[in-house]
């Protein structure tokens, strides 16, 4: 028999796929069973309402995305009422991915969504910390440490730390992560990217940068997974690129425990779906009957001892 089911630090889940936040809501159950992937990530929520970034705010470029979306939410009262109520009839466990811009209104959020239906809570420390000067929280270890001991002591659901691709201290701020109380990390959100008209030469988005995603993104992030996974003894969750199976392997060998699908449910919203059957039949037709024989077996035994971050082309 199969066993597709990953405990993602204490929460369970029948199946490694699931919704990155922002690209995922319950305008999808009129396209699919929300119960065939492994958990329902929801967008991210502010405490207060907010209407986002002016537009535009997504353009394509070649072989990704970008979008300056801007966080809009409905607020902390919608997502109590409405949200939850929605997806709690469902079996797959609801994930709430939360935002503030301190780390003392992040742990009040966190508090305030910590209700019976939310299963786990996902903070994304990518966004700005306005006590830094507007730096993401997950830039730095200490602001990293700093906010997750917050948000550890404002609830006691799963807590997974969705981590940003632009610092160049991502085990550093992973380590920090697992150690202020963390129990997953999501690797990672969107690499800051710009892209301009050439006709009117002004900025394609209306907020001038915005985050860059889709599958030119994957070789960054699935860097970044693996040495997160490396480094720590939590689950890594991979995000980025992820649209085909093959994506989806490369992330769990390089040792993710599940992945999270967005840019690709904006081309095709049967994605995830497509996915949880393709890696079923894929560990059928190799023998396979766990996913703990595929999760971490990257053969990097023989790979050099050199530090990762070097000079290319010497």
């Amino acid at each position: 028999m199969l066993d597709l089911s990953v405990n993602l630090g204490g929460l369970q889940l029948a199946n490694p796929i699931m919704p990155a936040s922002g690209t995922f809501s319950e305008d999808l159950a009129d396209v699919f069973d929300l119960d065939v992937i492994g958990a329902h990530v929801t967008k991210t929520i502010t405490r207060e309402k907010r209407s986002g970034n002016p537009t535009p705010r997504v353009c394509e470029v070649k072989g990704a995305m970008l979008n300056a979306i801007g966080i809009p939410s409905k607020g902390i009262e919608h997502f109590l009422t409405h949200t939850v109520p929605f997806f709690n009839r469902y079996q797959a466990p609801l994930v709430a991915s939360i935002s503030a811009p301190s780390a003392d209104e992040f742990a009040r959020l966190c508090e305030e969504v910590s209700v019976e239906g939310v299963a786990a809570i996902e903070v994304n420390i990518s966004c700005p910390n306005i006590e830094e000067d507007g730096k993401a929280f997950a830039m730095r270890p200490h602001t990293t440490s700093n906010v997750l001991n917050k948000l550890r002591q404002a609830t006691d659901k799963p807590l997974w730390a969705k981590l940003s691709p632009n610092t160049g201290e991502v085990t550093e701020v992973a380590l920090a992560a697992q150690e202020a109380g963390a129990d997953a990390l999501v690797v990672a959100n969107t690499l800051l990217a710009m892209a301009i008209d050439i006709r009117s030469r002004k900025p394609k988005l209306g907020n001038l940068m915005g985050g860059l995603s889709g599958p030119a993104l994957k070789p960054i992030t699935l860097r970044m997974a693996y040495q997160c996974a490396k480094a720590v003894s939590i689950p890594v969750i991979g995000c980025g690129g992820i649209a085909t199976l093959d994506d989806v392997l490369e992330y769990l060998i390089a040792g993710a425990s599940a992945v999270q699908v967005g840019t690709a449910t904006f081309i095709s919203p049967m994605t995830m779906v497509h996915l949880v059957g393709e890696l079923q039949e894929y560990m059928r037709t190799n023998n396979i009957t766990s996913l703990s024989e595929i999760i971490g077996s990257v053969r990097d035994d023989e790979a050099s001892d050199k530090p990762v971050m070097q000079e290319i082309g010497q």
